[in-house]
Parts: structure tokens; sequence; C-alpha cells
């Protein structure tokens, strides 16, 4: 037996999420009451340079402070997930991508949380042509650093916890694992 819906009810709605509290039934068919969030899709991006470096910024998180390692990253805003990453690096990063490969999907807190999450690998970089429009976008977004990093430093980076958002670890593995560098 699967989670059953009995009813459903919004607590809590702004423009980047919605807080749901469920009356449902767990698998055992037992009465449960269930809180979750739903978060538009988003877009994560693995941006490698000729010389094999990846892309990241430093930003400063609401949530977090001041100093999260990420990959370019947002939400989607209603555009297909292509458009949505080539924007986000743009903005972020200031840069541009000949090649996009979709690396697949996936579910950031399932336990808590709908939130559909899109990771690409680019390449063939190049600045983006509105220099003024990134720098306005980083400083409204608290990113204090954009920088390249050697992949196996990225990894190492992981490791000892100078990345610690999970969803940029996630999107790193993709990356990895479709490069052939994990196995």
């Amino acid at each position: 037996m699967a989670w059953q819906t009995v009813s459903s009810r919004v607590v809590y709605e702004n423009p980047w999420i919605v807080v749901r509290e469920d009356d449902a039934r767990a698998p055992d068919g037992s009465p449960a009451l269930y809180g979750w969030v739903e978060l538009r899709p988003s877009v994560f991006v693995v941006a490698l340079t000729d010389d094999d470096e990846v892309v990241l910024v430093t930003t400063d998180r609401y949530t977090t402070g001041p100093v999260s390692v990420e990959v370019p990253a947002g939400g989607t805003d209603g555009q297909e997930p292509l458009v949505a990453a080539q924007r986000e690096l743009a903005e972020e990063a200031g840069l541009v991508a000949a090649e996009w490969v979709h690396l697949g999907v996936t579910e950031a807190l399932n336990g808590i949380a709908r939130a559909p999450e899109h990771v690409f690998v680019a390449r063939g970089l190049a600045p983006a042509g509105d220099a003024a429009a990134t720098a306005h976008e980083q400083a409204h977004e608290g990113i204090t650093q954009v920088r390249t990093v050697p992949f196996a430093e990225v990894l190492e980076m992981v490791r000892d916890g100078r990345i610690r958002d999970g969803e940029t670890v996630t999107a790193l593995a993709l990356a990895a694992l479709h490069l052939g560098r994990l196995a």
C-alpha cells in the first residue's frame, strides 16, 4: 500500500514555495498528518573550463551565512530547464556555454519537500555579453566570488567540507559519474 492523501490545505505560500498540511493514510493504513513544502523546479550547472576546472560561486545565504560555495544554480522561473540553466550561468558567473548536457533530475529533501532539480554540465565557456547585468545580479544574490577550481580539487572540497551545499554535492557527483571520474 502507498501513501494516500485524504485532504490537503495550503498553510503558507509565496512566489517561491508552498507549504502544505495533509491529512493522509500511511502505507500501513494508519492516519497521518504530513507537512511538506513544494518548490518550483530548479537548475544546477556544473560548468567546466577547457582546462577541466569547475566554475564555483561563493554566496552569502540568508539561511546558512556568508560562505556557501556552490555551482551556479537557481529557480526555473517558469522557463524550460535548459533556458533557465543558461540564464543562471550568465547571471551568476557571467558566462555562456556552447555545449550543454542534461544529466538528470534529482529531488532535494524528498522526505519533506517536492523540489525537482535539473542538473547540467556546460562546456565551451565564454564571457557573457552584459557584464553590468551580471554584476547587478551577483550583488543582488550576495555572490562575493566566482572562481574556477580543478575538478579533482573540487571533489576534495566536498570531502573536507569546504563545499557543504547538498545540491551542489549532488550536481558534482552526477557530473563526476557522467565524466567517468567516479565508478
